[in-house]
């Protein structure tokens, strides 16, 4: 998983819950914490408040909540946590997961497709400067020659002409 995309997830999604968190308090009547679970929450906070830059840009964020910068600046730091921590990085994940709702598929690299259920029927392209149309006649061309469009279409050679 792409560590700052995470770091940012992480950090939008526990800023509501940071003046609750720090204080050690209850979550409860938050419908985040309802819907994920208190557990989880602050499972996700246990591994990433010992951290002193993370638990420092947390308190920040959570006296400013409107300020973008506090928010951005905890980003960084649960990035910098992860980034040096690889082992906290995988239990981030797996908490983060969990925060989703469980298991989610991941493409990564150039060109990746993955796919969460059926996709019989389908078509999957890939590659770079594709356009996908429907429709009898759509095109889109940059060159060409000796093009016919049409049910009857044809193209005419030097030799018709004659």
């Amino acid at each position: 998983m792409d560590i700052q995309a995470l770091a940012q997830q992480v950090a939008t999604f526990l800023v509501p819950f940071l003046p609750y968190l720090l204080k050690g308090g209850k979550l409860a009547g938050k419908k985040a914490a309802e819907t994920v679970g208190e557990e989880t929450i602050k499972a996700l906070w246990a591994k990433l408040q010992p951290h002193e830059k993370v638990r420092k840009a947390a308190e920040a964020a959570a006296n400013l909540r409107d300020n973008p910068a506090m928010q951005h600046a905890l980003v960084h730091e649960i990035e910098g946590a992860l980034r040096a921590d690889p082992t906290l990085a995988a239990e981030i994940v797996a908490l983060w997961q969990q925060v989703q709702g469980g298991d989610r598929l991941t493409a990564a690299g150039d060109r990746s497709v993955v796919i969460g259920g059926n996709a019989s029927g389908s078509v999957i392209i890939t590659g770079d400067q594709n356009t996908v149309q429907q429709g009898k006649y759509n095109l889109r061309i940059d060159r060409a020659s000796g093009l016919a469009i049409g049910d009857n279409a044809r193209v005419d050679s030097p030799e018709d002409e004659e």
